[in-house]
């Protein structure tokens, strides 16, 4: 059920998000408790903030209060960004995240850690380089894209 009103709701929010210059991250429909959630995720390249969030909700609201006759149970709409630590899912995400600092989780040792925190120097199709400080040094570690199990925007202070 929830998937078909994720695709459903996808449907009809995704043209109001090129509208205005926003992209969809992520869209969620979930229970917890006894409250459903349909939870969107926008971004785009300039950031998002509390206004957009708030225009978007109140365009959603009325487009979904129309149409989203697939939703039969009452549900609270939630807007908002990804966050800064973020999860980087694909290589577009990687590229995006050129630059800045990340944190990714592997399958297996690499460079003697299974976590490295670094920024983000080069992604190519096979491969991530975060240079990352050891004591007193930065060094490049390359990372196999298919080794990566999880991968984020990081605050390192």
């Amino acid at each position: 059920m929830a998937e078909r009103i994720v695709d459903s709701a996808q449907k009809l929010i995704e043209p109001i998000l090129v509208d205005m210059d926003l992209e969809l991250f992520d869209l969620k429909y979930v229970k917890e408790g006894k409250h459903w959630f349909l939870r969107v995720f926008i971004d785009s390249p300039q950031g998002v903030d509390l206004d957009i969030c708030a225009k978007v909700s109140e365009r959603l609201s009325e487009v979904l209060d129309q149409k989203a006759d697939f939703i039969d149970e009452f549900y609270y709409l939630e807007v908002s960004s990804p966050g800064v630590e973020r999860l980087l899912r694909g290589i577009a995400d990687f590229k995006k995240a050129v630059g800045k600092d990340v944190r990714l989780t592997t399958y297996e040792v690499i460079n003697g850690q299974k976590e490295l925190e670094g920024r983000l120097a080069l992604v190519d199709e096979d491969q991530v380089t975060v240079s990352v400080k050891q004591k007193t040094r930065i060094i490049d570690v390359q990372v196999p894209m298919d080794k990566i199990a999880s991968a984020r925007l990081a605050l390192i202070l």
